[in-house]
């Protein structure tokens, strides 16, 4: 007879067994990074080799999309419908990477070769996004042997290769699809737990804004000895715009930017009462990366949790000026900096440049302009007290024996605007790993005891999709 409890048992003796394992390993040694040219054909290869046939296997109908952006990576769409009666789960994930970076990672480990090291999985993707799709996969491949072959409710994949490059395309593909896409909510799974030991659902994420600062004042650059001292240094104009936008210790001088409660009257900015509400006794980071967490950055009174969930935050992430890898005698022409916003739902990045301007404005610096401004990626939230969010933190709480943290967005950026805006789907976000796992950077690594944990967690909620009681 099958039971819930002998769907867990088979998905963690699947993992158990170094099975899962193996598989992921499979999956990272596809170089499907969307960041570097000449990896397109590797990108279509992931979707198409290893993740089509497997679907397959599973009983969906499976279909690969162009992305109707040219030159961004393709869509592939699937589906296991079991009637018009049933609960329909739209989940979602990507198989592309940001790029290797061979060069960086410490010795003995490679981007394109799963390193099992010390409780780690160590690997391009096996926290971004390869590894928690293919958890939850593994998740419901055991369900669907448990049941033979049934699941009890009908769902949708949409996986994407171009969510490293601000997932370019996929807004016009999901209004395309609209139709064929409809469910009743969103359930899936990318983005960092709050500590490793502790099961988390967001129920959004925070948005990403990007602009860049220039200072051209020249042609070309001028003589050091004869100029230096006498003509303006771009780069030393834009490090005093920069410290005039944030001040030493992190906190944001563009006031403007930052979000408002409601009910705050001009100039008043705080964390809303709801969000600091959820949030209220949640801890943040754990693992090796605690140490990095810096107590006096950022915001004044303001805690960890309400500084990365429920606040804005302004990083520089390149700056130039001259030729750093050969310097010259010269006083630079220009200088650039490439800036980034990261924003709650409850910001209005409309405001972002204007406010920019007005602030560079009056404190002397007209001579900056803001170049390329523009949303990349739109902050998006659900209500953390929504009916789904409730019966999945009921689900995972069932299969685990241990309390869900639930926040109100993550702190970095997924394109849940999009389902929410065409499909009008609330959003589940189950991250699997970690704030340390060192997505996008070398040595990432997804941690064997989340992961395992992961897969028990949506064991779960397949199952209990199948079962009476979903909202």
């Amino acid at each position: 007879m099958a039971t819930r409890d002998g769907a867990l048992t088979r998905a963690l003796g699947d993992f158990d067994s170094g099975h899962f394992r193996d598989h992921l390993a499979e999956l990272v040694a596809i170089p499907s990074t969307s960041q570097d040219p000449g990896y397109e054909a590797d990108v279509r290869r992931y979707l198409a080799d290893a993740i089509q046939p497997w679907l397959e296997r599973m009983g969906f109908s499976v279909e690969i999309h162009p992305n109707p952006a040219a030159g961004l990576g393709p869509i592939l769409f699937a589906e296991r419908l079991e009637g018009p009666d049933r609960p329909t789960i739209l989940t979602y994930g990507h198989g592309d990477t940001v790029r290797g970076l061979d060069d960086q990672w410490r010795a003995g480990l490679s981007p394109w070769t799963l390193t099992e090291e010390s409780g780690r999985w160590y690997g391009r993707g096996t926290a971004d996004n390869k590894g928690q799709h293919a958890l939850n996969l593994a998740a419901l491949e055991a369900v669907l042997t448990e049941r033979g072959g049934v699941l009890g409710f009908n769902l949708k994949l949409v996986l994407e290769t171009s969510e490293e490059r601000g997932s370019t395309g996929l807004r016009e593909f999901v209004a395309q699809q609209a139709d064929r896409l409809a469910a009743d909510v969103l359930i899936a799974s990318d983005g960092p737990r709050v500590m490793p030991q502790v099961p988390t659902i967001a129920t959004g994420t925070r948005g990403t804004y990007h602009f860049d600062l220039v200072v051209d004042l020249r042609p070309g650059g001028v003589h050091s000895g004869h100029w230096g001292g006498l003509t303006t240094d771009p780069a030393v104009v834009l490090s005093h715009a920069i410290g005039a936008i944030m001040d030493r210790h992190g906190k944001i001088l563009v006031r403007d930017w930052l979000p408002r409660s409601a009910g705050s009257g001009p100039g008043a900015h705080a964390v809303p009462t709801a969000v600091r509400a959820v949030l209220d006794g949640c801890a943040v980071g754990g693992g090796d990366e605690a140490a990095s967490i810096d107590p006096d950055w950022g915001e004044p009174g303001l805690t960890s949790a309400e500084k990365i969930y429920g606040w804005n935050s302004f990083i520089v992430l390149a700056m130039l000026s001259g030729r750093p890898e050969n310097p010259v005698n010269a006083v630079a022409p220009n200088a650039r900096a490439h800036c980034q916003i990261r924003y709650t739902a409850d910001s209005d990045p409309a405001v972002f440049e204007p406010a920019l301007r007005r602030h560079l404005d009056e404190n002397g610096f007209d001579k900056v302009r803001i170049e390329n401004a523009q949303v990349r990626m739109p902050a998006s939230r659900t209500d953390p007290g929504h009916p789904w969010v409730r019966w999945t933190i009921a689900s995972m709480e069932r299969s685990l024996g241990k309390r869900v943290r639930v926040i109100p967005n993550s702190s970095g950026g997924l394109p849940g605007d999009v389902f929410v805006d065409h499909l009008g789907v609330p959003l589940v976000w189950i991250p699997h790993s970690y704030n340390g796992c060192k997505q996008h950077g070398p040595d990432e690594h997804l941690l064997v005891a989340p992961a395992r944990e992961g897969l028990s967690a949506y064991t779960g909620i397949w199952w209990d999709l199948g079962e009476p009681g979903t909202p």
